[in-house]
């Protein structure tokens, strides 16, 4: 009887102990094994067992790896080399710290990204070299809202937007460089250069995933929704796009340019020839001319001089 007792208060001890250590990542809910380290709550990534700390948020890369191991399907007037994620979801590889390596292949295929995880290269066999993970230093986040029974203030919407941003991504307010509204489109610009970045502070390109889950209604968050109100009335969205510029432009070739961007190519290059021909044969006719003149005044003296 008494080897009973001690059994269960050894299991009460045990599930106390483990109820300690213990803990809720609310800041990313694709995680697993949780525990506390130094009173911070630890996961691990899924998808890739990498520890992240729950009172931050969790890297693009690892957030796209842990989304890629429950499906493995899925797609989700800006600045000239402005990139936009076409290629949708795909099973990145993670550095340690949890940054995108510069090289990401599906089977023989290669290609290079940048900091935010995006193609900014053609795509190659496996011979593929990508020198260096680029930096996006310019997100431009373009949200179209649906309409509203009252009409929304510029200056709330603001307020509001880098409020959120602030409080909810952590991110350091100089590094929202603006918000403009233009009915029914809002723009949100986050800039953030190598020199500018501090070790302890959010990347932008996290802090565009989180977002942009939380608008499409798919929150990284643990049981914490972004609920957008604003003036007294839900605020929703139709359209949301993301624009990334990179501290180094893009290398794509003309083979992967779009048929719509060859079409205007072609355009400018046809008006360019064009204007030239027109110049040359303008000079001709004024050539022509000055030699007819010069015929004529001849003639003239020559009619003098008799």
């Amino acid at each position: 009887m008494e080897l009973l007792r001690g059994a269960a208060l050894l299991l009460l001890l045990c599930a106390a102990a483990c109820a300690q250590d213990s803990c809720t990542c609310t800041k990313n809910k694709r995680v697993t094994n949780c525990r506390l380290i130094d009173n911070v709550c630890h996961c691990n990534s899924i998808g890739s067992s990498v520890s992240v700390n729950c009172e931050i948020l969790t890297s693009k890369c690892l957030l796209m790896k842990a989304e890629m191991a429950n499906t493995k399907s899925g797609r989700r007037e800006k600045p000239k080399d402005a990139l936009q994620d076409t290629d949708g979801l795909y099973d990145p590889e993670c550095e340690n710290n949890g940054l995108f390596k510069a090289k990401q292949c599906n089977g023989t295929t290669c290609w290079c990204v940048n900091t935010a995880g995006v193609r900014r290269t053609d795509k190659h066999d496996t011979d593929l070299k990508c020198n260096q993970l680029v930096r996006t230093t310019w997100i431009i986040i373009e949200m179209r809202h649906a309409e509203r029974k009252t009409p929304l203030n510029a200056e709330s919407l603001t307020r509001y937007l880098k409020d959120t941003i602030t409080s909810r991504y952590m991110l350091d307010g100089r590094y929202i460089s603006g918000v403009v509204y233009e009915n029914p489109t809002i723009t949100i610009d986050l800039k953030q250069n190598s020199s500018d970045k501090t070790p302890g502070d959010v990347d932008i390109t996290d802090v565009a995933y989180y977002f942009e889950k939380d608008v499409k209604d798919d929150s990284i968050f643990l049981n914490n929704k972004l609920n957008m109100n604003i003036d007294n009335e839900e605020l929703k969205f139709d359209n949301m796009m993301v624009y990334y510029v990179d501290e180094v432009p893009p290398e794509f070739s003309m083979k992967s340019l779009t048929a719509g961007v060859i079409a205007v190519i072609v355009i400018v290059v046809l008006a360019i020839v064009a204007g030239i021909i027109g110049l040359v044969l303008s000079r001709r006719r004024k050539g022509k001319y000055v030699k007819a003149e010069m015929k004529e005044m001849n003639e003239m003296h020559r009619g003098l001089n008799a």
